[in-house]
């Protein structure tokens, strides 16, 4: 939602991603050649970041004109906090659309253009597995039950909404960020979604879904616990007590 030429980055964050790093890369740039790529790494003991780079160097020495970047960190600091430094990192260069995207091949690149295409009327482009059209791929019935329970626990506490509020394959318009203050979110890990679109809601923005197919990872190891998800629950609570707290006062003040 901008009059500016669209300049779109994929902020991928990575913790010992080497196994599927490499075709995460490839198929974007076969589905969405036109978007430059951040890679936020959290340190990899399995080399990571530094795969990214010699992938990085050989695309630039061939000449190709998509940017790779990749920003290495001290160690696990976190999804969420990976998410804003990427954000910020992007806003510093001009970025008018900002992608989240998993490199373990679960969000497709092939959906992404789907995703790009709504932003020219609105703010945030959440790629949907629980809407009309949108599935999951290879997941364990427990999986999914945990999903769409969670996602209809965050949309009646806090009034989301949106069918996918925990998805993190989205795409956030740059003017949305800012008005966002990015460094009062203190959500680490899944919580970070349900977070950003509360805040995003709360800015104002216009929020829409499109369905996206999501497909379990084949290789590597997911980084889902039982810490994530009791963090999301908890701070969802929290959230909510507030959120439900300002609506009273908002109704006493009329009365």
């Amino acid at each position: 939602m901008t009059s500016e030429a669209p300049r779109v980055l994929v902020i991928i964050p990575t913790y010992n991603e080497r196994e599927t790093i490499t075709l995460a890369l490839e198929r974007l740039a076969e589905h969405a050649p036109e978007v430059d790529v951040l890679v936020v790494d959290d340190g990899s003991p399995d080399g990571t970041g530094e795969l990214v780079e010699q992938i990085a160097a050989a695309q630039s020495a061939a000449g190709s004109p998509r940017k790779i970047a990749v920003l290495h960190r001290s160690g696990k600091l976190g999804l969420g906090t990976a998410y804003v430094q990427g954000f910020g990192w992007a806003l510093e260069r001009g970025y008018t659309t900002i992608v989240e995207m998993d490199a373990d091949g679960s969000h497709r690149a092939q959906d992404l253009p789907s995703l790009l295409a709504r932003t020219a009327d609105a703010e945030l482009v959440i790629g949907s597995r629980w809407m009309r059209g949108g599935s999951v791929v290879n997941w364990p019935v427990r999986r999914e039950i945990l999903s769409r329970g969670a996602n209809i626990y965050t949309r009646v506490a806090l009034g989301l909404g949106v069918k996918d509020g925990t998805a993190g394959f989205r795409a956030y318009d740059a003017a949305l960020l800012r008005r966002i203050p990015l460094d009062e979110v203190a959500s680490h890990g899944y919580g970070f979604q349900v977070d950003m679109t509360w805040r995003a809601r709360q800015a104002g923005a216009t929020i829409v879904e499109v369905p996206i197919v999501f497909v379990e990872r084949t290789a590597g190891v997911s980084k889902m616990s039982g810490g994530i998800i009791s963090e999301a629950m908890i701070s969802v609570a929290k959230w909510a007590v507030a959120y439900r707290a300002a609506q009273l006062r908002r109704f006493f003040t009329r009365s």
